[in-house]
């Protein structure tokens, strides 16, 4: 038998032997016990012993999946609102899962902040405690925020806003929906399943974020060219999500004497928004539209209190964010993270939409629909 070949007894096929630790050490000029720590990742190397390792080992053609090359820790910040609604715990539900599917040197950084603190959400863009390569951000449009992108993506780091998109950020990259469309597609609907005419009272959670301020004229733009039944205020009522603020929009509209034909609103909240239409006992004849497939929305539809809920798809703005990161960072080398967590891109379109506002996208040819 040749040195090195042996026979197997199943299908007496010859195979090479695949190289020992000392075979790759003698190869690479290093000592096993290095070869040992590069090949099952256990202890400090140097990026050049790193280096040596990983080729002799492709050169002799070892037979398993070799790490990366890039010496240290990948560091990726997430920040996202210290928002308890339903949404923002689906979002950081769909955080935890991508994260199990990434490489153990890829290290994710999650802090929840206050949205009504620019300069808190400025200095966690700014100053992370450690060398960053990658960021993901939900986050309000304010001039402070918009300069501390700016200045992250002049000393090179990759950043990408989930949820709602900022401007005047070139380089800045966006994961979700367009919500412009997605508001088109809420007034659609309500022009569809409203039969009265009347108002349409319009509620957003903060007009500092541009997701809200694109859903709400998306709304009003196809109610206004489509359904002139039907009429909204230029103001939007700001409900920052709480529920007391809901109830009270909505009891204030039912109370004042005019006819409400439907309700919109961009954001949470939802709770206050049942409870007053239970309360006035008016659900039966109200078009509520809102947006998220959350458990609470569910309820409300199976008992007839909601019409339609808009989605977003939290885990798919999450995986297409890492995807684009994992893609920037250089040296990665992110092809079998890519492959776990979905299908590799090439890079990441300024608006990645997703396919329940795709339908809708274009609501031109409808407009015999909403007389």
């Amino acid at each position: 038998m040749a040195n090195g070949e042996r026979i197997t007894m199943a299908d007496g096929k010859r195979r090479k032997k695949s190289p020992r630790f000392t075979e790759i050490a003698q190869l690479a000029g290093v000592s096993p016990s290095t070869v040992d720590r590069v090949l099952n990742e256990r202890g400090s190397v140097s990026a050049n012993a790193r280096e040596k390792v990983v080729g002799a080992a492709k050169q002799l053609g070892v037979p398993r999946v070799l790490p990366l090359t890039r010496h240290g820790l990948i560091h990726i910040d997430v920040l996202l609102p210290a928002n308890n609604t339903p949404f923002f715990r689906r979002i950081n539900l769909a955080l935890q899962r991508s994260i199990g599917m990434l490489d153990k040197r890829v290290v994710v950084h999650r802090a929840f902040l206050p949205e009504h603190k620019n300069d808190v959400i400025a200095q966690a863009i700014l100053n992370p405690p450690y060398r960053r390569q990658g960021l993901i951000l939900a986050s309000p449009d304010t001039e402070p925020v918009r300069q501390a992108l700016r200045m992250i993506s002049a000393r090179g780091e990759t950043a990408v806003a989930v949820v709602t998109n900022i401007l005047d950020v070139p380089d800045l990259k966006y994961a979700g929906i367009d919500n412009y469309r997605a508001g088109r597609a809420a007034g659609y609907f309500i022009g569809r399943f409203t039969q009265q005419s009347g108002r349409v009272l319009i509620l957003s959670s903060r007009t500092d974020y541009q997701g809200h301020v694109d859903r709400t004229a998306g709304c009003r733009e196809v109610l206004a060219q489509y359904a002139p039944r039907l009429f909204c205020e230029s103001r939007t009522v700001e409900t920052y999500d709480d529920p007391d603020r809901c109830y009270l929009a909505v009891s204030s509209a039912l109370r004042s004497g005019e006819a409400i034909a439907g309700i919109y609103n961009s954001g949470a909240g939802s709770p206050g928004i049942e409870a007053a239409l239970k309360k006035h006992k008016t659900a039966d004849r109200i078009c509520w539209i809102t947006h998220e497939m959350s458990d609470d929305h569910r309820e409300y539809i199976r008992n007839g209190l909601l019409d339609m809920g808009v989605d977003q798809h939290p885990d798919g703005q999450i995986m297409t964010a890492l995807q684009h990161l994992l893609h920037a960072a250089a040296g990665l080398g992110a092809e079998r993270d890519l492959a776990a967590i979905g299908e590799a891109v090439d890079g990441l379109p300024a608006v990645a939409l997703f396919p329940q506002q795709r339908v809708l996208a274009d609501l031109d040819a409808a407009q015999d629909d909403l007389g």
